[in-house]
C-alpha cells in the first residue's frame, strides 16, 4: 500500500476544480487512457494581464493523478502565464507533501499538461511526442527518448527504476529497459565531462582540473553505483595521478573490495579523467 501524505488523501477524496471550462482560452491534453493515465487541463486567462483566472481538470488515473491534477489547478490560479510556466513536477509533488517514488509520473503528467496549455494559449503547435519527431523508447507507454532525458535532468535520476517511477517507461513488458539504461549512462557520462576546461589543442589537464574532474566522477558516477548495493566511497586525497579513496558501508572490508577498487573505481577514472590514474585504498 502506498504511503500517501494527508494532502494527497484530501485532494483525492475532495478534488478541487474538477470539470471543463466552456470555451477555454487554453487547453492542455496529455496522456492516454490506453496507457493508464490521461489529463485534460482548461484555463480561463485575462487577456490584458495574462493572469489565470480559473483552471479546471478532467483526469483518468489513480489517486495520485487526481491529487496532482487538483493541486496543479490550485497552484496556477492567480498566477500569470509566465509565472505558471516556471512550475515543475517537483513543485507539484512538494505542494502535495511528497509523492511515493512509484507515483512521481503523475506530477510529471501535470507539468506536461500545463506546458501544453501554455503552448496552446501562445498559439504554438502541440508538441508531438512520437516517432519522427522524438524517438519512442517505450512502446507500451509511448515514452520518448527526450521525455526520458528531461526526467533525468530535472530530477537527477540515476537508475532505470527511477526513470520508470517518473515516466512509466520500462514498467510493463520491460523490453526497453536496456535502451533506457543506455540513455541513462550516456547522459551522465556527458554531464561528468561537461565544461571541463581543456587547454587549446586538447593538451593534458592541469592538476587542479584533474582534481575537480575526479571529484565530479566519484560523486556522480561511482558513488551512486556503490550506494545502490549498500556501499559507499570517500575521496581522501589526490596527488597528481594518484587517487586515494576510503570505502564505507558494505564495501568496507568486503572480500571483493580490491576488484571494485581496480576494476570499477580506477577503470572509471581512467576512462573519464586520465588513463594514467592509479587508485589506492586508504584503511583507517
Amino acid at each position: 500500500m502506498w504511503d500517501y501524505s494527508e494532502r494527497v488523501k484530501e485532494l483525492f477524496k475532495n478534488p478541487r476544480n474538477v470539470g471543463e471550462i466552456e470555451n477555454p482560452d487554453a487547453v492542455g491534453d496529455v496522456g492516454s487512457i490506453i496507457c493508464g493515465d490521461a489529463l485534460k487541463l482548461t484555463l480561463r486567462v485575462d487577456k490584458k494581464t495574462e493572469v489565470i483566472k480559473d483552471a479546471k481538470f478532467k483526469t483518468f488515473g489513480c489517486a495520485s493523478a487526481i491529487a496532482s491534477s487538483s493541486a496543479l489547478t490550485e497552484m496556477i490560479k492567480g498566477k500569470t502565464i509566465s509565472e505558471a510556466a516556471k512550475i515543475t513536477n517537483k513543485d507539484i509533488a512538494q505542494y502535495l507533501g511528497g509523492l511515493p517514488d512509484e507515483k512521481m509520473h503523475c506530477s510529471i503528467m501535470g507539468m506536461e499538461a500545463l506546458e501544453a496549455a501554455i503552448a496552446n494559449y501562445r498559439g504554438a503547435k502541440p508538441i508531438k511526442r512520437e516517432a519522427g519527431k522524438e524517438r519512442v523508447v517505450c512502446e507500451c507507454f509511448g515514452v520518448t527518448d527526450k521525455k526520458i532525458i528531461k526526467a533525468i535532468s530535472q530530477n537527477q535520476l540515476r537508475t532505470v527504476e527511477g526513470i520508470t517511477n517518473y515516466t512509466k517507461a520500462g514498467g510493463s513488458c520491460g523490453k526497453c529497459r536496456p535502451e533506457i539504461e543506455k540513455i541513462l549512462k550516456e547522459y551522465w557520462q556527458k554531464e561528468a565531462t561537461k565544461n571541463v576546461p581543456l587547454e587549446a589543442g586538447g593538451k593534458k589537464l592541469t592538476n587542479l582540473e584533474r582534481i575537480s574532474l575526479s571529484q565530479r566522477i566519484i560523486e556522480n558516477e561511482i558513488k551512486p553505483k556503490l550506494k545502490a548495493d549498500g556501499g559507499d566511497i570517500e575521496l581522501v586525497d589526490i596527488d597528481r595521478n594518484k587517487v586515494y579513496v576510503k570505502f564505507l558501508g558494505t564495501c568496507l572490508g568486503c572480500p571483493s573490495s580490491g576488484i571494485t577498487l581496480k576494476g570499477f573505481v580506477e577503470a572509471k577514472l581512467k576512462e573519464l579523467v586520465d588513463s594514467q590514474i592509479q587508485v589506492y585504498e586508504v584503511r583507517r
